[in-house]
Order: structure tokens, then C-alpha cells, then sequence
């Protein structure tokens, strides 16, 4: 019994939707954009910005469709947008 409890819990860490291989787009009208595609633009917008690779440590996103921008703030600190 022990075992498959171990198992059972190994798998809730390393297996299932942990694990799962996710894509994620934002439709709205016309235009879509995948997640991966709205980071790099964030990241390219905040490099210009002066940060640098290693400053990122958090970044929150807000995504605005209906008025075309994804705005965001890394580190709490700097923040921008970026058209949708």
C-alpha cells in the first residue's frame, strides 16, 4: 500500500498536467498570439528598457485585447507595454 502511495504522489510531482506540454493562445477578433510569442516580445520591450537576461526574476502579464496591448511589470519595478 505504501508503494502506491509512493508512486501515486512521485507521479502528482513529476507526471500528469505538472508535466504536460501546454499551448496557450489569446484570440480576439482577428488577431491571435501564443504566449510564448507575447514573453518575447515583453522581454524584447523590457531589454530595451535598459534590463538585462539575469534582472528577470518575475514578470506579471495582463493581457488587454480590447485595447490591443499586453501590459506588464517585471520585478515590481519596471513596467511596459506591448501591442496585442
Amino acid at each position: 500500500m505504501a508503494r502506491k502511495a509512493s508512486v501515486a504522489r512521485a507521479n502528482e510531482l513529476t507526471g500528469g498536467f505538472a508535466s504536460a506540454q501546454k499551448n496557450i493562445v489569446v484570440q480576439f477578433g482577428d488577431r491571435e498570439r501564443g504566449t510564448e510569442e507575447l514573453l518575447q516580445l515583453i522581454k524584447a520591450d523590457a531589454l530595451s528598457k535598459g534590463l538585462k537576461d539575469s534582472d528577470f526574476e518575475k514578470v506579471d502579464v495582463y493581457i488587454k485585447p480590447e485595447e490591443h496591448k499586453v501590459f506588464y511589470v517585471v520585478n515590481s519595478d519596471v513596467s511596459g507595454s506591448v501591442d496585442f
